[in-house]
């Protein structure tokens, strides 16, 4: 995908619809980041969204009671068409490519549901496997502290 629009909150919307004459909608590409996050998490076999770096900055959001849906989303937003880029961890042992359709599937339904846009790709980056042990280690350095 050629020059993706990071999924951070700008002032400048992207998106624009006119409805018969009646008005303009304006969606910025936050929003949409932000519902195919969504939408990519509620997948079974979805750990977590993000590469390492957003993962660990989402860590120091959920600290502080906010969290960013549209972390690990890349979105790119033109007049009618949308391209996304997803970011995840796996939960193992997860069959990888039906995880990655999946979500695939998850983001174009509810972006062309919900945003009333046409999808031209979603692009699935699986960055890591998230093992049931690696649960266990966190809870117990949570203890000795």
């Amino acid at each position: 995908m050629a020059n993706p629009t990071s999924s951070a909150p700008s002032s400048a919307p992207t998106t624009a619809t006119t409805a018969n004459g009646r008005g303009k909608t304006v969606i910025n590409d936050a929003v949409v980041a932000k519902v195919a996050g969504i939408a990519a998490s509620e997948v079974s076999g979805v750990y977590a969204l993000g590469g390492g770096a957003a993962r660990a900055l989402g860590a120091i959001r959920d600290a502080l009671n906010t969290s960013d849906a549209g972390q690990g989303i890349s979105v790119e937003v033109g007049e009618t068409q949308v391209a996304a880029d997803v970011t995840i961890v796996a939960e193992y042992p997860v069959a990888l490519q039906d995880v990655a359709e999946r979500v695939r599937s998850a983001v174009i339904r509810v972006i062309e549901d919900l945003v009333g846009m046409e999808v031209t790709e979603v692009n699935v980056n699986i960055n890591d496997v998230h093992l049931p042990t690696d649960d266990k280690d966190e809870k117990a350095e949570a203890r000795v502290r």
